[in-house]
């Protein structure tokens, strides 16, 4: 597996020589790019090896040298339940969705129940835009075997690997739950909003106790998914209309706290990531970009798209997906 900053004219000549990709960057180059065996998504922003930088006249590519067998799929929203359904075998499946889009809600609140989607590993991310063009232009996703562009659906990369090659699915949290173990919030339904929510037991107007309390909406709110720390990032807080956003869906029932501060987020990411990142696939959330001032700054030898939400499976925030191809004798 490589990943690589390429101009326009080497990444058509990778996919001209039939690499199997998938690729970002702005519109405008990926439009330009010819058919083959690749799925690309709009994003500007990048952590590259000098560090995280908004790179507008290049892609950044990832270039599968070991798939044995590859389709490339776009789905509308209608089809998102049959992801699983192009799986290959001893494979992989990558996946893109545009930020802002039916398709991004119903795969995040929905996904999870999708038939045989945890099968294999899914990785991918939710497509976005600079933040300046936010309600101006339209994330974007892009079928590779037709070269058309879409605001709306999913596309899909399954790629089948030989036989001693696996491929691995990760997640890199710096969050964890924080010490106020006696802080606790539940919410009534599932959703990318609640106007209340149960804390300590006790219903509240949500958006007035954040702003009572004074919680720094920077930090995520985190559940235990069976040993597994999963984000809610918060989008927005109304006291006006009592409405709180997030990025990722609260689920009924479960129980969240609130993450424990951090003080350097790329040292945060170094240190969790060690030595590892370097050959393997990655993208890295848009929240930490911002909030942890990443521009510039490096996490660990981790490169790739910065996004607008993260694809381990299920839709998560404020997290970096990782994923590696092992040979199977060296595992």
């Amino acid at each position: 597996m490589k990943n690589e900053m390429l101009t326009v004219a080497d990444v058509a000549a990778r996919i001209e020589d039939g690499a199997t990709m998938v690729i970002a960057g702005a519109e405008e180059l990926l439009r330009e790019l010819p058919k083959g065996n690749w799925i690309g998504g709009t994003t500007v922003y990048f952590v590259t090896d000098q560090g995280g930088a908004v790179v507008r006249d290049k892609l950044f590519c990832t270039t599968f040298d070991r798939a044995a067998e590859v389709a490339v799929r776009y789905v509308g929203v209608d089809g998102l339940n049959t992801i699983a359904e192009g799986y290959k075998p001893n494979g992989f499946t990558m996946i893109m969705i545009p930020a802002f889009s039916v398709a991004h809600s119903n795969f995040a609140v929905e996904g999870q129940t999708y038939d045989n989607l945890f099968n294999q590993p899914l990785a991918g991310w939710i497509t976005g835009v600079h933040l300046d063009d936010l309600g101006k232009k339209a994330p974007m996703i892009f079928d590779g075997r037709t070269g058309k562009g879409y605001d709306e659906g999913a596309v899909l990369l399954h790629v089948g690997l030989p036989a001693d090659a696996k491929a691995d699915l990760d997640i890199l949290n710096i969050f964890a739950q924080g010490d106020q173990k006696d802080l606790t919030f539940r919410f009534q339904k599932d959703g990318f909003s609640a106007v209340t929510a149960e804390v300590n037991g006790q219903q509240v107007d949500f958006a007035q106790y954040i702003e009572d309390n004074k919680i720094d909406t920077r930090l995520p709110l985190v559940a235990n998914y069976s040993g597994a720390m999963v984000n809610v990032s918060i989008q927005s807080v109304d006291t006006q209309s009592g409405e709180v956003k997030f990025y990722a869906p609260v689920v009924e029932g479960v129980e969240y706290r609130m993450a424990n501060a951090l003080g350097s987020y790329a040292q945060a990411f170094a240190d969790g990531a060690g030595n590892a990142g370097e050959g393997q696939y990655s993208c890295n959330c848009i929240l930490n970009y911002l909030y942890g001032e990443l521009e510039g700054q490096r996490t660990g030898n981790f490169t790739g798209p910065v996004t607008f939400g993260e694809i381990a499976y299920i839709l998560l925030n404020q997290t970096l997906v990782r994923m590696d191809i092992t040979d199977t004798d060296a595992a």
